[in-house]
């Protein structure tokens, strides 16, 4: 019997460990390495708990895709730091983090961690694309974030996220079940209903206006009453009398986001991912003198120690 495929929601992960430890953590020459340290004990800490026989660590090519913004400028707008060289996007990232990004990579490839990434798409949709594909193993998405609820599913292989937004010692492993009864959405479609509802609350960390006046309990009532958004946006357009006549008109306010929102919303499952290699989990790691030269050089032995402990052949 093997493990799940575990997949992590890689830039999350770091991005909660830069904030959750102190940036008095230093390589010699002054670096910061909290985020490094701790990304690299969470991966620890996920091969001792959850045990997974493969892993692959989903990267962002593009934070913030031109598609999603053609479709709704607003999307994460508010994190832009500044337009960069060919127009793109840069995000706003404390200078501390930067950094220590690479060198987190530099890590997952001298142990032997497959990586994934999509050209013009997000870690978000690299991560559906793997989870969807999925026959084999069920599936473990590893995230602090609520957007991928809509990846659960029982069949045709079980998908569920062990979601960290309360740090991995307050970790959730959420299914189909638990977020039916979190969100009140039907549990036979729990991951899409999610989806339907977020779009039809909003997400104001995201630029995702919403609809106005309709917060997350009603959104859900909502979605659960006609199935999906799409019947909901038709029944409310046919003057269906199930739809309360305040809410036809708020819908109505809204018919431009809404048409745009589902699309913004949902992971694409159809998007081009490369992966650097196998995604077994490495019995030893695939580098081993590289490992050493990365813990001298950026201080992180005792992280890099309790990673190799966590190694299946260790």
């Amino acid at each position: 019997m093997t493990g799940p495929l575990a997949l992590l929601d890689s830039a999350s992960l770091y991005f909660r460990s830069f904030y959750a430890l102190p940036d008095s953590m230093t390589a010699p020459d002054g670096t910061p390495v909290n985020a490094v340290r701790g990304f690299t004990d969470t991966l620890a800490r996920i091969l001792t708990d959850r045990r997974p026989s493969r892993l692959v660590a989903c990267l962002d090519a593009d934070w913030r895709p031109k598609f999603r913004t053609d479709l709704l400028p607003s999307y994460k707008a508010h994190r832009v730091a500044e337009i960069g060289d060919g127009g793109t996007d840069v995000e706003e990232v404390p200078d501390t983090l930067t950094p220590q990004v690479p060198i987190i990579l530099d890590v997952l490839a001298a142990f032997g961690f497959a990586t994934a990434e999509a050209a013009g798409y997000e870690a978000d949709d690299v991560i559906g694309v793997l989870a969807t594909r999925e026959q084999v193993d069920a599936v473990e998405v590893i995230t602090g974030d609520r957007d991928l609820f809509q990846l659960v599913r029982t069949e045709p292989t079980p998908a569920s996220v062990v979601y960290v937004g309360k740090g991995w010692a307050k970790a959730e492993e959420l299914g189909p079940a638990e977020i039916a009864e979190r969100y009140g959405v039907p549990v036979d479609h729990a991951g899409p209903a999610y989806a339907d509802m977020a779009a039809l609350r909003g997400d104001p960390s995201d630029g995702l206006p919403g609809v106005a006046g309709i917060g997350e309990k009603t959104a859900a009532k909502l979605i659960t009453q006609f199935g999906s958004l799409a019947e909901l946006v038709a029944a409310a357009s046919s003057g269906d009398s199930r739809v309360p006549l305040k809410t036809r008109l708020r819908l109505a306010d809204a018919a431009d986001y809404l048409a745009v929102a589902p699309t913004v919303v949902r992971v694409a499952v159809d998007a081009p991912v490369t992966q650097s290699g196998p995604d077994a989990v490495p019995a030893a790691p695939a580098d081993p003198d590289r490992i050493a030269q990365l813990a001298e050089r950026w201080n992180l032995g005792r992280s890099v120690e309790r990673l190799l402990a966590a190694l299946p052949g260790a």
